[in-house]
């Protein structure tokens, strides 16, 4: 019987095929927030404006990246035993701001560098006996 899958966090992202960043733009400031319920204009002018929702763009540039070799503290779900992964802080395309997401893949077979172009997938965080839970990663555009 296959696993049901669900988002390891609610509202953030949508799943599927084509996965997309879920994030607020002011009304008239037209700044990007994410994630959407971070939404706070920063812009004198624009002191209580209202926020829609948006889907983000779904690729991008990457503007840094690292790969962590240990296991970070609870509440982080580590694998027996842990496997590293890549940490990839992407500039959106269209909103020009960066989010941070785990890579899927090896970033060194896969030529990983600062500009690469990346896009959104969907990926499974960790799962347990019924179920997997995911969330949005970056791997390489065209891959």
């Amino acid at each position: 019987m296959a696993k049901k899958r669900v988002p390891a966090i609610e509202g953030w992202f949508t799943t599927g095929d084509t996965p997309s960043l879920l994030g607020t733009r002011g009304s008239e400031s037209g700044s990007y927030f994410f994630p959407p319920q971070i939404a706070v204009s920063r812009d004198p002018n624009a002191v209580g404006e209202d926020y829609e929702p948006v889907e983000l763009s779904r690729e991008g540039s990457v503007w840094s990246y690292t790969t962590n070799h240990y296991a970070p503290p609870e509440p982080y779900v580590s694998p027996d035993p842990f496997v590293p992964y890549t940490v990839v802080a992407v500039e959106l395309d269209t909103e020009k701001m960066v989010v941070l997401g785990q890579y899927e893949g090896d970033p060194e077979a896969d030529g990983l560098s600062v500009g690469s172009r990346v896009e959104l997938v969907e990926g499974i965080l960790y799962e347990d006996d019924s179920t997997e839970y995911t969330v949005w990663m970056w791997r390489k555009a065209g891959a």
